[in-house]
C-alpha cells in the first residue's frame, strides 16, 4: 500500500506539489472527520476518469485510431469512485453546507482538470496517481481510528454490501478496506498511464 512514484520530471513535481497542497486544504478543513473527508475526496476522485475517458474518446474519433483499452478503464474508474461517494454519503450523511461544498468542489475541479488534461495528459494522470497515494494514507488512518475505537465500527450500508459483494454482517472496516484496495489499483493504473505517455513522448521525439 505504500508504493510511491518518485517525481522524475518537472511535470511530476508540479503534480505532487498540487496534490500536497490539496491534501493540506483537506486536512485543515476536515482534520480527523474521515467520513466527511471521504465524501469530498470521492467527489474529486470521480471526475478524472470521466474527463480522461471523454477526451480520449473524442481524440480517437478525430484521429480514427484505437484507444488501447484506455476509455473503458477510465470510465470504470469513474464509476468505481462514484460508488465510493454514494457509500460514504450513506455513512457520513453530509449536511446541506457540506453538500454545497460537494457541488462547488466538483465544479471547480472538473474545469481545472479538463484544462490540465487538454494541456498535458501525462501530468493529469500523474496527479491522479498522487491523489490515490494520499487517499490510501487517509483510508489507512481511517482504519487505525476504527481499530483503536475512536470511530465506531458500524454496520456497512446496503449499497456497499451489494457493490463489493460483502457479507451481510460486514462493517465499516470492511468497506474502508475495499475502498482502499480500489484506490491502490487506481494509483497503479494512473501512474502506468503517465509512464506510458512519457515513453511515447520520448519515442516520438
Amino acid at each position: 500500500m505504500s508504493v510511491h512514484h518518485i517525481p522524475a520530471s518537472l511535470s511530476d513535481r508540479f503534480a505532487m506539489v498540487m496534490c500536497k497542497f490539496l491534501r493540506w486544504v483537506a486536512d485543515s478543513f476536515f482534520q480527523k472527520r474521515y467520513g466527511h473527508r471521504a465524501v469530498i475526496l470521492e467527489t474529486v476522485a470521480a471526475v478524472p476518469g470521466m474527463v480522461g475517458g471523454m477526451l480520449i474518446h473524442l481524440r480517437c474519433l478525430r484521429k480514427q485510431c484505437p484507444d488501447n483499452g484506455w476509455i473503458k478503464t477510465l470510465l470504470d474508474e469513474a464509476e468505481n469512485e462514484r460508488m465510493h461517494l454514494m457509500t460514504f454519503i450513506e455513512i457520513a450523511k453530509p449536511n446541506w453546507f457540506e453538500r454545497m461544498i460537494i457541488l462547488i468542489t466538483q465544479g471547480i475541479f472538473f474545469n481545472a482538470f479538463f484544462l490540465l488534461y487538454l494541456i498535458s495528459p501525462k501530468t493529469a494522470h500523474r496527479l491522479v496517481g498522487y491523489f490515490e497515494e494520499e487517499a490510501i494514507v487517509s483510508y489507512t488512518r481511517y482504519l487505525e481510528d476504527i481499530d483503536n475505537g475512536r470511530i465506531k465500527n458500524i454496520l456497512a450500508p446496503q449499497i456497499a454490501i451489494d457493490y463489493w459483494n460483502l457479507p451481510v454482517d460486514a462493517t465499516l472496516r470492511d468497506v474502508v478496506l475495499a475502498v482502499r484496495d480500489d484506490e491502490a489499483e487506481h494509483r497503479d493504473v494512473n501512474h502506468d498511464f503517465a509512464n506510458s505517455l512519457t515513453i511515447n513522448k520520448v519515442q516520438n521525439g
